[in-house]
């Protein structure tokens, strides 16, 4: 059975059209009875053979005042999910391992409220449930976890409501055609940054120190962001009891030295690792205000910083 359900929602995904924003209609909205609405059906089934048997008008007027109840919430149930139109926003890139968050918006153009409409990555039970206002529109997120680093597709969501019984279950299947980028998971423990290198007509011999930071220091200046004090430096001067401090010269270092992160010296041949080792590398960097370059195989992003030299940086080691 579980073989056969596996074919037919493989089935049903490929002949669905992939897009961004969907219109539900009767051609793809689909309705079944859920497990209480076949106890329901069958309860009504003996309470009518009861009531046949003993000739109790009592017990047919129940009976089909009940069916009648069921059939109207049947209604109710699939012009609850009809008429809506899904829109997904292009999901924002995610690390590797963390799961991207899909914000779906479901628009109503009809008078009524809609209630209890869930969405869900398909074959998963995890459903965020909305209720949509009357002319107007609510945002569901979901979550799902990508395989791995790279560019993905998205994969097929489902939405169904119950409302307003239980006996119904009404639903559809939706396949977006947004791609979602991961970027590699950062190391949790890196190795310290590489030493910089000096630039072409400087001198080789500049300081730098052996953890990749530079060692150029100056006086503490009024102003100047406590990630650039160097506290060993400070605990020294405490020992020796003077309160002076000093930051780092990243302006002095900079001119001198350029930090380059390089596949070919990550210190490892795997792969993942690698990728995974200069992503930490790299936000590590961006946490000093560091000014960096990035060397991956047939591909060289000149030193930089800032958001997008980051992201530029991101994506070509999600796509390595």
């Amino acid at each position: 059975m579980r073989s056969l359900k596996q074919r037919f929602n493989a089935w049903l995904t490929a002949r669905l059209p992939a897009t961004d924003s969907l219109l539900l209609t009767q051609r793809n909205v689909y309705i079944l009875p859920t497990r209480p609405g076949w106890m329901l059906a069958l309860t009504l089934l003996v309470m009518l053979v009861g009531s046949i048997n003993y000739q109790l008008n009592l017990g047919y007027l129940l009976t089909f005042l009940l069916a009648g109840s069921a059939v109207v919430g049947m209604h109710v149930c699939h012009g609850t999910l009809r008429g809506l139109t899904l829109h997904l926003a292009p999901p924002a890139p995610c690390f590797a391992g963390t799961a991207a968050q899909l914000h779906i918006t479901l628009s109503s153009a009809q008078a009524g409220t809609r209630y209890g409409v869930g969405v869900a990555v398909s074959g998963q039970a995890d459903w965020a449930h909305v209720d949509v206002p009357p002319l107007g529109s609510a945002t569901s997120t979901v979550g799902w976890v990508p395989p791995g680093r790279g560019r993905h597709g998205l994969p097929a969501l489902s939405a169904e409501t119950r409302f307003p019984l239980g006996t119904f279950r009404v639903w559809t299947v939706w396949r977006p055609a947004a791609t979602l980028l991961v970027y590699p998971s950062p190391e949790t423990t890196p190795p310290p940054l590489p030493p910089g290198t000096p630039k072409a007509g400087t001198a080789a011999t500049a300081p730098s120190a052996p953890n990749g930071e530079f060692d150029g220091v100056r006086v503490y200046r009024r102003g100047d962001p406590l990630k650039s004090v160097v506290w060993k430096r400070v605990a020294q001067a405490v020992a020796r009891g003077s309160n002076d401090l000093v930051s780092r010269d990243q302006a002095s270092a900079q001119h001198t030295h350029e930090l380059w992160l390089d596949w070919v010296h990550t210190g490892t041949a795997d792969t993942e690792l690698r990728a995974s080792r200069l992503t930490a590398w790299l936000l590590q960097a961006e946490r000093l205000g560091q000014i960096y370059g990035l060397r991956l195989p047939g591909r060289e992003f000149p030193p930089g910083q800032g958001g997008a030299h980051r992201l530029q940086c991101l994506e070509a080691l999600a796509l390595c």
